[in-house]
């Protein structure tokens, strides 16, 4: 089966933040709960300075400990497409995966007493759609599909899911390929507040 995932051009990426807030519209967010999260980091300092946006979700990973970690099965793998999905009614509410997610994707909603988190827009998908973050995205430096597929349409880049402020790939093995600026594999980040 393919792996799917996201494809995210940091290179381009001006940190304006539509994708996040048409992911937060579709999924109809209370304040405070997002499943895509622009951040921005700055790097070295005077006279060498730099920064870098990166936008965060799910990163649908081969061995995501949302999954290992949910004791109801409400964190699965999607038999049609491998993605990590959640199932609403089968979550309890005890907060294992956003506990067990170094990626911080699933979120607890207070108002539900239940994890959400993002699905890549899996309706959207069956339907022959894009995720809106994808699509909203004013600058194209989202994608998402066969990681195969993405790796081959973007030929000569230097593609990687290992970046300063990831923890080791090897312990999820994360469904993302990023064009890195060099300033995202410095270990002296800051995150910066918008």
């Amino acid at each position: 089966m393919a792996r799917l995932g996201f494809y995210f051009d940091m290179t381009k990426c001006t940190g304006c933040r539509s994708c996040q807030v048409a992911c937060k519209d579709r999924n109809m967010l209370e304040i405070g709960k997002l499943f895509r999260k622009v951040h921005t980091y700055e790097t070295g300092k005077f006279p060498n300075p730099g920064y870098y946006n990166y936008s965060a979700a799910c990163n649908h990973c081969a061995d995501a400990k949302c999954v290992t970690g949910c004791p109801s099965g409400a964190m699965h793998y999607d038999n049609t497409d491998n993605t990590v999905q959640h199932d609403f009614a089968k979550c309890i509410g005890c907060q294992y995966c956003v506990w067990n997610c170094p990626y911080g994707a699933p979120q607890y909603i207070d108002s539900l007493g239940k994890t959400r988190k993002c699905d890549a827009c899996k309706g959207l998908r069956d339907a022959g759609e894009n995720p809106v973050c994808v699509d909203a995205c004013n600058m194209r430096v989202i994608e998402f599909g066969d990681l195969a597929d993405l790796r081959a349409a973007h030929p000569g880049e230097e593609l990687t899911d290992a970046i300063a402020i990831f923890p080791d790939p090897a312990i999820t093995q994360p469904s993302i390929l990023i064009r890195p600026r060099s300033y995202a594999f410095l270990d002296n980040f800051q995150e910066k507040i918008m």
